[in-house]
């Protein structure tokens, strides 16, 4: 059988880390998409504030399988 698949890119963020970042956005485009196969993460950023690190941003290129 053979598939086609798509490829959106989406940003996410998190106060608590990289991997949570990851995760909470992962976890939206599941909602939205059907069939979401993997993600290549593109970019990480980060927000300082006060000389720390408070937001964790990153961009993500999401691929789901197309419906037959």
């Amino acid at each position: 059988m053979n598939h086609v698949a798509k490829v959106i890119e989406i940003t996410s963020s998190s106060a608590k880390s990289i991997e949570d970042a990851i995760e909470t956005g992962i976890q939206r485009a599941d909602k939205s998409l059907d069939n979401v196969e993997g993600a290549w993460v593109q970019d990480i950023k980060c927000v300082v504030k006060n000389g720390k690190v408070s937001e964790w941003r990153v961009n993500m290129k999401v691929t789901f399988l197309l419906k037959e």
